[in-house]
């Protein structure tokens, strides 16, 4: 019974230590967008991972501003990042994407900012008969957990941002060729139509000369 204890204790403190939030918004064209994240101390990591989802070429400028005003991260016609830095300073970071490039083509961005603290020292209810060893093991064990968790995080973020380029790239094609199509349809008619004339006026014409 102590195990199971020890567990949730652990992975209750760990958990305690992080702040993540998680979003898809869509930017509107000539659209720029922030959000914030809080960091109460200095020292704390802060994670920011963004993918645009859908819209133009699947590109996007972003912005990180510390509370002091000065930029952190910035890039432009990115279509992806995943950056973590350390907060410098004690205050308020902003994040922002900015879709002025585009006229019409509206973005959709699915973004992540975590805020994270390093400490380890997770404070632990003593428990009769337990050992330093085996409650270390146990924080380790669910440590790396964690990071394996976090892995498979970003890889299914990946492979969804991945899809759905993908989904967006065939339903181009899928319109392209319907369109094509269309004008083929439209031309092959209006040239039936011209013989058709054409054979017409020779015949009108060779019956006038016979008159």
């Amino acid at each position: 019974m102590q195990i199971p204890f020890l567990f949730c204790s652990l992975l209750s403190c760990i958990c305690s230590f992080a702040s993540a939030t998680a979003l898809t918004y869509k930017l509107q064209p000539n659209e720029k967008a922030c959000f914030f994240a809080y960091a109460d101390q200095r020292g704390l990591k802060l994670a920011f991972y963004f993918a645009v989802q859908s819209g133009g070429s699947f590109d996007i400028d972003y912005e990180v501003v510390g509370p002091d005003g000065k930029v952190v991260l910035d890039g432009s016609k990115e279509r992806q990042g995943d950056f973590v830095f350390t907060a410098k300073e004690q205050g308020e970071y902003r994040f922002c994407f900015n879709n002025a490039m585009s006229t019409f083509a509206e973005k959709m961005v699915d973004f992540e900012i975590a805020v994270e603290n390093e400490s380890r020292d997770a404070q632990l209810p003593s428990k009769q008969g337990t050992s330093p060893e085996q409650t270390s093991a146990l924080e380790e064990s669910i440590l790396k957990v964690s990071r394996d968790l976090s892995t498979i995080n970003r890889n299914q973020k990946y492979f969804r941002t991945r899809e759905n380029r993908n989904m967006s790239t065939v339903k181009s094609t899928e319109s392209r060729i319907f369109n094509f199509s269309v004008a083929e349809s439209a031309l092959m008619v209006s040239m039936a139509g011209l013989q058709v004339f054409i054979v017409r006026f020779f015949f009108q014409g060779a019956r006038k000369g016979y008159v």
